[in-house]
């Protein structure tokens, strides 16, 4: 029988909350580290970290999923449930997941909190402004950017080359008509005219450091090491070389703080940062992820798009700068997007196919193997669809039996925490039985060519790699500089294990190229582009903004 669901913000709107200061109570937060942003919402004092230092750490749970399809995964929705899951089954769980941008929420997506009942709330809160976070990062970028043109405008005392200024300036909105501008028209007194462009918030570099920082001090020198173009001599000019830095570390002092809130269910959930998965690492941040980890038995967290983007950033980008060591992972598939992969279009995905399904299946089982090869012990969580058949699912699980990874129904859309518990159950077990051994992929202090042919082979099943002239050139350059020992984030397509979108499935004997290599030196990667990365959307012919409504009584409709 088909389980009929409320809208996600119906069934937000109905959740009984606690009060913030009561989750913080019951999970050892003192009240002096609280800082209060209403009711429902709050940052935490660093001051939190220097009290729990001798705490033993929790068990770290990463949740992937397979490539992502039109068909959806549920990934964060799996998150939250998840985590719900795991407190019903009393195990002590906090989980940690990204901001969402107001970009996506106005365009395509709508919110981005969880679905169903396995939902963060206050939604439209962490759906809107939240506690400031993305305010404060646009405003510490454009203050750089600001900084730039200023400088030149005042006798370019450091040789800028406007025409090799790669820092661009952000705004957390999906607005096509700025992704290439003209600055500074109207005059001298307006300042240096230059073609220049916009990126979403959530591309920006300070958003990239703020995830990957330890301590305040941490990030200030990150912000420091940015480099924001390059002289007439072909050098790098870093924003300490203009020396607002500091500056831009006061504008995040209090963004660098985790903020908490809670699930439906209130599990305590830490909601902090959140950068692009494609040009950057697309995780949580460090301090909320270990946070977390003194705070429960288990934290629960996720990384974006599939295990080869994803999962592998969160494991050789984000694990070694955090000195983190995750305990287990798991890997979300839906029975959709497996026959997606399998060759089903999407009109057709209501209908049983079990041929697709165990075509599609090699997406799935590549993934678990990219897991295995970073010695982390790995579980499959089936995201459970109201028309998925009988037969699909016992074909599935009985597919991941033999081949010898553990797998659970997820039901936590539909029935909250109770609809994970078998999955919590066969987590633990696996976490109690099977140790880890987490290892990165990668020595960082192989060559760049070497990083990526790496990536290409064991996580992507590719053939090589293969470099532009531009991008050699880049390498070159880098190596110069410097530059060349720091992790690869690659920016390639999400929905293939290739660079070509329309490859599904597990595809072999393919070449990805590398037509461009950026360093983002103040996050402490390696950008490499395999093709066309949008770092400022456009909105959609019908915007998820013409949906979004309120009313009188200040109740909000149509965001999601």
């Amino acid at each position: 029988m088909t389980v009929k669901v409320p809208s996600d913000i119906e069934i937000a709107q109905q959740a009984k909350m606690k009060t913030v200061s009561a989750i913080a109570g019951e999970w050892g937060i003192l009240e002096d580290e609280l800082e209060l942003y209403g009711k429902y919402k709050a940052k935490i004092s660093l001051d939190i970290f220097d009290r729990l230092k001798d705490k033993p750490d929790g068990k770290l749970i990463l949740v992937t999923a397979i490539n992502p399809t039109p068909a959806g995964e549920g990934k964060s929705t799996t998150t939250v449930g998840l985590g719900q899951a795991l407190n019903k089954i009393g195990k002590k769980t906090v989980i940690a997941l990204r901001e969402p941008s107001l970009g996506p929420v106005f365009g395509v997506k709508g919110g981005a909190a969880g679905g169903g009942y396995a939902q963060v709330v206050p939604m439209e809160d962490i759906n809107l402004h939240f506690t400031g976070d993305m305010h404060a990062i646009t405003t510490a970028n454009n203050l750089l950017s600001a900084a730039i043109d200023n400088h030149i405008n005042y006798g370019n005392s450091l040789g800028i080359d406007p025409r090799q200024i790669v820092w661009k300036r952000v705004l957390d909105m999906n607005d096509r008509a700025l992704r290439e501008v003209i600055v500074a028209l109207g005059g001298k007194g307006n300042g240096y005219v230059r073609q220049d462009g916009f990126m979403i918030t959530v591309a920006s570099e300070v958003m990239a450091a703020l995830c990957l920082a330890n301590s305040l001090m941490d990030l200030k020198e990150r912000f420091g090491r940015m480099i924001i173009a390059y002289n007439n001599e072909g050098k790098p000019v870093t924003a300490a070389d203009l020396n607002v830095h500091g500056a831009m570390a006061v504008v995040m002092k209090d963004a660098i703080k985790p903020n908490l809130v809670q699930t439906l269910e209130n599990t305590p959930a830490l909601i902090h940062g959140g950068p692009f998965a494609n040009i950057a690492h697309g995780c949580n941040s460090i301090m909320a992820t270990k946070l977390g980890l003194k705070l429960g038995e288990y934290l629960v967290t996720e990384a974006g798009f599939g295990a080869d983007l994803g999962a592998e950033k969160f494991l050789d980008i984000k694990c070694r700068y955090g000195n983190l060591k995750p305990a287990a992972v798991v890997i979300v598939a839906t029975i959709r997007a497996l026959k997606m992969h399998g060759g089903v279009k999407k009109a057709e995905l209501g209908a049983e196919n079990l041929q697709a399904l165990d075509k599609g299946f090699a997406n799935l089982s590549k993934q678990v193997q990219n897991i295995r090869i970073f010695g982390l012990p790995v579980m499959v969580a089936v995201n459970r669809f109201a028309n998925d058949t009988e037969a699909e699912i016992e074909l599935l699980i009985n597919k991941c039996k033999e081949f010898g990874v553990d797998v659970a129904l997820n039901e936590v859309w539909s029935k909250g925490g109770e609809g994970g518990e078998d999955m919590a159950r066969t987590l633990v077990n696996m976490v109690e039985n099977q140790e880890a051994d987490y290892r990165p992929l990668y020595n960082i202090e192989a060559s760049i060519l070497e990083k990526v042919n790496t990536i290409v082979k064991e996580i992507y099943g590719g053939e090589r790699a293969v470099f532009s002239g531009k991008a050699l050139k880049e390498i070159k350059r880098l190596e110069e500089l410097g530059l060349d020992k720091l992790p690869i984030c690659m920016a390639k397509t999400q929905y293939s294990l290739s660079d070509n979108p329309e490859l599904l499935g597990a595809p072999k004997g393919f070449e990805v190229t590398v037509k461009e290599v950026r360093v983002s030196a103040g996050a402490g990667f390696i950008v490499c582009l395999t093709g066309e990365v949008m770092i400022m959307p456009g909105l959609p012919r019908v915007p998820s903004a013409e949906k979004i409504d309120i009313d009188e009584a200040g109740v909000i409709t149509g965001l999601f």
